[in-house]
């Protein structure tokens, strides 16, 4: 979730209108207030974080029980019969009225917090917020084939919320993906393509710490970043800067605890399509089902998942060991930050019918990152992943590893580079992937190198970001609104 810290947002406005005037107006204060509260929200009306919360102080401060010399000095600073302040003190605390109360705004102002939260959370909460990303991106192979590519594509996002009271939330979110690409190569063979399809098409209501959510969403977790096991239901490709994925069409379930801890209830209709490192689609017409539990431990936090569905493919209809295979997944993940961090994601999936190698398989990623303090701070993840297919014995009959590391250093405010890099060690493929990026008013600008060899495993791909095999350039231009 986002967290508003309300009565910063109050003073700071008031102490911004105090400025040349010994008159605050109640009405204006609550306008500046109401307007600082939209800015934040819209400005991260992009970030899938869960709710917008405005937090107000409790009167009873826990600080002054737990250190009773908290702010201390201040007191000691202030002398109130003398009136031995400075001046912006002087002007904050001394001669503002209301003109219509003949209150002091300063005296109230801690009032304010609770009945302005409670009186307008209403107003801010029910709106409708029209949204979008639109990018162009175009591709440069440098191999033989010398492959042009240009693509332009548009997300457009509708969102309603509605707060019915500060414990009931109900929110709609509709967003499409309209692409259009073309290509052609040495040869002077092109192609183009136009699509439109939904890419979110979810409800979601919350009641105090309970979430319930359906329809085509995004539903992520695990600690893996590079190298992901428990990517089930996407196609996170880190090669993408934007980090695009499908949806899947289901219910969702969450409910949060006091102790921080939380679980998740999911079933899935509909997604008959690979995801992940699925080695078989989804059967058709027959639903998922699953659940996680995640908690906070000392110094991170552990989770526990798993699925159900029934995998198998047969396009000529034809009964094969593949139609309607039961399969269980079974998933843990941990993260532990001890000023360098660590953790781990694992995989297991057991295949009830024997399909030979692929009917037990195992994934599991072991993975750490720093932030060294050299210049603006330079970020390295390093993540490596061992896979293991088989009969009985996960590790007899087919083995891969593969590692990848990713470094990043900002610029600047506007300017970051990053490096990404991946080895699978069984076949020595390499991938490389340089990222430049600029940020503008409006726009934000990637220009990337790469190189990608023709077959490649562990990095996860979908159809909404192209790549292509050997050497290139890519150039992407983003613009939201």
């Amino acid at each position: 979730m986002i967290l508003l810290d309300f009565s910063q947002t109050m003073i700071g406005s008031f102490m911004a209108m105090g400025k040349g005037s010994i008159v605050v107006e109640e009405d204006l204060l609550r306008h500046t207030v109401l307007n600082s509260i939209r800015q934040y929200k819209h400005q991260f009306r992009h970030v899938d974080h869960g709710g917008f919360v405005i937090c107000c102080d409790s009167p009873k401060n826990w600080r002054k029980e737990s250190f009773p010399e908290y702010k201390a000095n201040r007191k000691k600073k202030r002398d109130y019969k003398t009136n031995s302040y400075t001046e912006g003190e002087q002007m904050a605390k001394v001669t503002y009225k209301d003109k219509k109360t003949g209150k002091d705004p300063i005296k109230d102002i801690m009032d304010y917090n609770m009945k302005l939260s409670v009186a307008f959370s209403s107003l801010i909460y029910s709106q409708i917020d029209i949204d979008g990303q639109l990018n162009f991106q175009g591709n440069i192979g440098l191999d033989n084939d010398k492959i042009l590519f240009s693509g332009l594509r548009y997300l457009p996002e509708l969102n309603y919320e509605y707060e019915l009271d500060s414990l009931k939330n109900f929110t709609v979110q509709l967003a499409g993906n309209l692409s259009a690409s073309k290509f052609f190569n040495s040869q002077n063979k092109s192609d183009q393509e136009f699509d439109f399809s939904p890419y979110r098409i979810w409800a979601r209501y919350i009641y105090k710490q309970t979430e319930f959510r359906l329809g085509l969403q995004k539903i992520d977790f695990g600690s893996a970043i590079l190298l992901r096991p428990l990517q089930w239901f996407n196609e996170i490709d880190p090669r993408d800067p934007l980090r695009l994925t499908n949806g899947v069409y289901g219910i969702l379930f969450r409910q949060y605890f006091n102790d921080n801890s939380n679980i998740w209830l999911w079933n899935l209709y509909g997604n008959e399509k690979t995801r992940g490192f699925d080695f078989l689609p989804t059967s058709e017409n027959n639903p998922e089902y699953g659940f996680r539990y995640q908690r906070i431990i000392k110094n991170g936090e552990i989770g526990f998942s798993y699925h159900n569905r029934k995998a198998g493919q047969d396009y000529e209809k034809i009964i094969n060991p593949y139609i309607k295979n039961p399969e269980s997944r079974f998933g843990f993940d941990a993260k532990w930050d001890f000023g360098i961090g660590l953790w781990l994601e694992s995989t297991y999936i057991n295949r009830k019918k024997d399909i030979g190698n692929f009917s037990k398989q195992f994934l599991l990623t072991l993975g750490s990152d720093y932030t060294f303090g050299i210049g603006n701070g330079l970020n390295i993840i390093a993540e490596h992943l061992i896979t293991g297919y088989g009969k009985s014995n996960i590790f007899r009959q087919e083995k891969t590893e593969y590692s990848a590391i990713n470094v990043s250093y900002p610029l600047n405010l506007s300017q970051s580079f990053s490096f990404l890099y991946y080895h699978q060690w069984q076949t020595g493929n390499n991938t490389f992937l340089m990222n430049y990026q600029y940020q503008f008013d409006k726009f934000v600008g990637y220009l990337l190198g790469y190189y990608n060899p023709k077959s490649q495993g562990g990095i996860q791909q979908n159809e909404i970001i192209n790549t292509f095999a050997g050497p290139g350039i890519q150039f992407l231009i983003v613009f939201n609104h």
